[in-house]
């Protein structure tokens, strides 16, 4: 048995599902015989009875349980409203009492709280509705109830734990917004919480309000004070900076606006552990509340980020391998097809089988722009001249679909190695890997589509990930940057071709947010070479800077793209395209701001390609091997001392020179051996060294003998006594006879000569000796 679908009436639609009223069921004329309705009709068995029964005993109950319910809300309304109205008579019998007694008796401080009271009071006796009013909706429900029975029976579930006021405010719904009678007791629900929130939002703003008018101004403090709790200067921190957002109302008269900024610069430094000079640096570039954020969101590490390899998977297959290994993450966003976040993992991203495969790469949000700016294509020309450690050249690789070619360069041979490793693992076979000085590439080779150089810079946009930054940072090591920076950006310029049918853009980045770095670089090359910036291509990212510090950029450099790590929740970063209209190098006459920045150069001891160095920098005694600057000055005093039309300008040590022996060396042969006792054997062994000591020599001539013959004779005659002119005649001679004995002594191979009997050799062998 059970209810019985009627197919011919269908139930009418409703605004939902579960808002539907369930009708009672139809029966069948013929089983309804035998019952009261129709005796004549055929009986029921004991079970329809008992069936029949439980249902009538449910009706009654519940019918009596909705007479219990109603007359409980009626009850509890006019205790309300009779609650209501004592409080209304109480408070107006005090008021009355009060300006009898008169104000005197009442306390000072709690005259405000009172006042605060009796306005609350009076809202919610605003809010109140007459009784007529009232009456009309309890008749209305009641006949809504009689009407919709398991309808009220959900409300009385959903909404059984709300209190009394909740009803009210429910009944002034009812009677603002008629419509709301067809919502569903949840949107109703929802409704009452949206109000709830906005009142007490209403309540915190006012509070709030209270608060900054009876707050004290601020007291700038003594020179003499010392802090002792942390706590203490962030307070001051915000103090001050709420005194600089209304600087004209909140001043204290005696203060200038410097000196704000002096103290928030001290106290910056202090508690986030910057250096003077990086902070000046960052309150020039930023405001006070943006400053604050900036150092805050460094002192919080970046969201891990991975990029697809489209070589071998995609995305959709990646996500799902790992979100079974156990890791929880989701797509970066809609301006990347290839990127995914990381917020939580069960395993070592950089050991899974995936990882291994070469499926992903872990890679930076912010490095993926450049390469998303540059937009290589297929089947073209490519030179990263800062590849290591291969995260962007792979995401070229992989974007060029293994085509053309890619020219991965870097100087540092340790750093290619991860490179080599990368590409093996990604499968990329397209790269050719080189490591020379990129200030020089443009000597190698030349011709390219498109260029990205991504420039050691300082990292002043990554100090998450390397808090050194904030107190080793110098001037001079962002004038070394800058200046390294500029000759890699014009190197990068002269290697691209402007006759490329597709390329002709290069593309350059730094993790820095200067605009010594960065605005300062591209203004530059805009002056020096036949340049021009386009858009990046980029949706989202603030716009470069045109003024900074008194200085004025090119006015295109709006195109260019800044990337903070309090806005966008990734690296600070800094990306520029540009594009090649001419290969010619204009020659232009150097203005006034060209010579001031070369002069600045010849004091910082660094100087632009092909100049001599005018001064000499003091190097330390320790230089490590991985400064690049210190070896390249190294390698400029080495090839400059080499070269012999070498201008000393300093004072330089003379170079040690080693004299060269004047006497010749002896001929040494394996033979020889330490002396031994004086023989008859050893004295021939000493004629036969003798003789082989001679200078090997063709067999000579009647002429060479008869000379020789000559000379040994001139050189017995100055042993006798004689005046010192005769003596400087005799070294003359001696001179003579060495070279005559150098033409005889040729190093060529040949026989041993006889031996040689004559007395005069035998002279001129003890000479030699």
């Amino acid at each position: 048995m059970g209810r019985k679908i009627n197919f011919e009436e269908r139930p009418k639609k409703g605004p939902g599902r579960k808002a539907r009223k369930q009708k009672d069921p139809v029966f069948d004329k013929n089983l309804l015989k035998g019952t009261e309705d129709d005796p004549e009709g055929k009986k029921l068995s004991h079970r329809q009875k008992v069936r029949a029964k439980k249902r009538n005993e449910l009706k009654a109950q519940k019918q009596e349980q909705n007479k219990q319910a109603k007359e409980k809300k009626g009850k509890q309304r006019q205790q309300k409203k009779e609650k209501a109205q004592k409080r209304k008579y109480e408070s107006d019998e005090e008021e009355e009492e009060d300006e009898g007694r008169g104000s005197p008796q009442v306390e000072p401080e709690r005259l405000p709280m009172n006042v605060q009271k009796a306005q609350q009071k009076y809202a919610k006796l605003a809010k109140a509705k007459p009784v007529p009013q009232q009456v009309e909706e309890d008749s209305k429900e009641e006949e809504e109830e009689s009407d919709d029975e398991p309808e009220q029976g959900r409300k009385r579930d959903i909404l059984a734990s709300d209190d009394s006021e909740e009803e009210e405010e429910d009944d002034d719904d009812s009677d603002a917004e008629p419509e709301a009678k067809d919502a569903l007791p949840i949107e109703r629900a929802g409704k009452k919480l949206r109000k709830k929130q906005s009142e007490d939002e209403r309540l915190a703003r006012e509070e709030l309000e209270d608060q900054m008018a009876n707050k004290a101004p601020f007291e700038f403090p003594d020179e003499n004070e010392q802090v002792t709790n942390i706590q203490d200067v962030h307070m001051r921190i915000k103090e001050v900076i709420g005194v600089l957002s209304d600087f004209s109302v909140n001043r204290d008269k005696n203060r200038s606006r410097s000196e704000y900024m002096e103290l928030l610069q001290k106290d910056l430094c202090l508690y986030y552990s910057y250096n003077e000079f990086f902070m000046q640096l960052l309150i020039k570039l930023f405001s006070p509340n943006e400053l604050l954020e900036f150092l805050e969101a460094s002192e919080v590490q970046r969201p891990l980020t991975i990029r697809t390899n489209s070589l071998k998977t995609r995305r959709r297959d990646l996500a799902q391998a790992l979100i079974n290994r156990g890791v929880n993450l989701d797509p970066i966003g809609k301006w990347s097809k290839e990127g995914l976040v990381v917020y939580s993992s069960q395993v070592p991203l950089g050991a899974t089988p995936e990882y291994l495969a070469g499926h992903y790469m872990i890679q930076g949000a912010s490095s993926m722009l450049p390469v998303m700016a540059l937009a290589p294509e297929e089947n073209e020309r490519i030179l990263d001249m800062c590849a290591a450690p291969g995260g962007k050249s792979s995401h070229i690789a992989a974007l060029m679909r293994n085509t053309g070619v890619l020219f991965a360069n870097d100087v540092n041979k340790d750093r290619l190695q991860a490179v080599v490793g990368n590409f093996h693992r990604l499968g990329i076979q397209n790269a050719i890997v080189t490591s020379e000085d990129g200030t020089k590439y443009r000597d190698i080779m030349t011709g390219f589509d498109r260029v990205l150089l991504d420039a050691p810079c300082t990292g002043s946009g990554v100090i998450s990930k390397d808090p050194s930054v904030k107190t080793t940072k110098t001037e001079i090591d962002i004038q070394r940057c800058y200046n390294l920076q500029r000759k890699l950006l014009l190197t990068a310029i002269d290697c691209l071709s402007a006759n490329s049918e597709t390329g002709g853009f290069l593309v350059y980045s730094t993790c820095s947010i200067l605009p010594q770095e960065n605005e300062w670089v591209i203004d530059y090359a805009l002056r020096k070479r036949n340049v021009k910036l386009v858009p990046t291509g980029l949706d989202f990212g603030a716009e470069g800077l045109v003024n900074f510090c008194g200085q004025k950029y090119h006015p295109s450099m709006k195109l260019t793209r800044r990337f903070y790590p309090h806005t966008f929740n990734m690296d600070g970063f800094f990306v520029a395209k540009l594009q090649k209209f001419s290969d010619a190098i204009p020659k232009t006459q150097p203005d006034e701001d060209e010579e001031a920045e070369e002069e600045d150069e010849k004091e910082s001891g660094i100087e632009d390609l092909g100049s001599d160095e005018a001064t000499e920098q003091p190097l330390p005694k320790k230089i490590d091997k991985r400064d690049w600057y210190y070896k390249d000055i190294i390698e400029k005093r080495k090839k400059a001392r080499e070269d012999p039309n070498h201008v000393v300008k300093v004072f330089e040590k003379p170079v040690k020179k080693e004299k060269k022996n004047k006497e010749e060396p002896k001929i040494v042969t394996p033979e020889q051996s330490p002396a031994p006792a004086k023989t008859q054997s050893s004295k021939k062994k000493k004629k036969q060294l003798e003789e082989v000591a001679t200078p090997v020599s063709t067999p000579l001539k009647a002429q060479t003998s008869t000379k020789k013959k000559k000379t040994v004779e001139e050189v017995k005659t100055p042993q006798v006594a004689s005046p010192p002119a005769a003596k400087s005649q005799s070294s003359m001679k001696k001179k003579k006879l060495k070279v005559d004995a150098e033409e005889v002594a040729t190093p060529k191979a040949s026989p041993v000569t006889p031996k040689v009997k004559s007395s005069a050799k035998k002279k001129k062998l003890k000479v030699e000796g």
